[in-house]
C-alpha cells in the first residue's frame, strides 16, 4: 500500500496535472503578494519612540550625527521632527525634515559662555535688564544666539547671527 502511494506520488511530481498546475501558480502568486506587501510595509519603516512615530531617515540621520545621545525623546509636528536628548551631559534639542535632513540643534547657555563682545554689548545696552533665556544655536548655513531679556516694563528678544553684535528679534511691553 505505501508502494502505491508513493508510485502515485512520484508520477504526480513527474507528469502535473492541470490542478496541480493552477495550484502552483496560486501559491505562487499569493507569496509573491506577500513579499510585496511586507516590503512596501517596511520601505517607509517607522519605530516607536515615546508615544510618537520617527521616521526611519531622521533616526538614521540622528544617530550618525549624535552616536552617544542619551534620554532621547521625539516630538512631531507637520513640518519637522525634535529630537531633545543629553550628550556630555547637556540638553540639546535637533530639528529634521521629514526626509531626515538636519535642520539644525539649539542648547542652551549661560552668559559667560557668549562671545566677549557680545557679553560687552549686553553689559553696555542692556544694563537694566536680566536674562531669561539664552540659547545657542547651529544651522548648516549659520550659527547664532537669542536671547530673551526684560525689566520691570519690558521684555526683548535679541538675536545675533555674526557673533558680534545684538539686534532686535522681537519687543513685548508688560502690562
Amino acid at each position: 500500500m505505501q508502494q502505491q502511494a508513493a508510485s502515485i506520488l512520484q508520477q504526480q511530481i513527474k507528469q502535473p496535472t492541470q490542478k496541480n498546475t493552477k495550484m502552483k501558480k496560486l501559491i505562487t502568486a499569493a507569496v509573491l503578494s506577500t513579499v510585496l506587501l511586507v516590503n512596501a510595509a517596511f520601505a517607509n519603516k517607522t519605530t516607536k519612540n515615546k508615544n510618537e512615530d520617527v521616521n526611519y531617515k531622521v533616526e538614521a540621520t540622528f544617530k550618525q550625527e549624535f552616536a552617544t545621545a542619551k534620554d532621547v525623546s521625539w516630538q512631531k509636528t507637520d513640518n519637522y521632527y525634535k529630537a531633545v536628548f543629553k550628550i556630555n551631559n547637556e540638553l540639546v534639542n535637533a530639528f529634521f525634515t521629514p526626509d531626515g535632513e538636519m535642520l539644525g540643534i539649539v542648547h542652551n547657555i549661560l552668559s559667560t559662555q557668549l562671545p566677549i563682545n557680545l557679553q560687552t554689548s549686553l553689559r553696555k545696552e542692556y544694563d537694566g535688564y536680566w536674562i531669561t533665556d539664552l540659547f545657542e544655536f547651529a544651522r548648516p548655513d549659520a550659527n547664532g544666539y537669542f536671547i530673551t531679556i526684560e525689566n520691570a516694563d519690558k521684555t526683548m528678544t535679541l538675536q545675533s547671527t555674526d557673533g558680534s553684535s545684538w539686534s532686535t528679534y522681537s519687543k513685548v511691553k508688560k502690562q
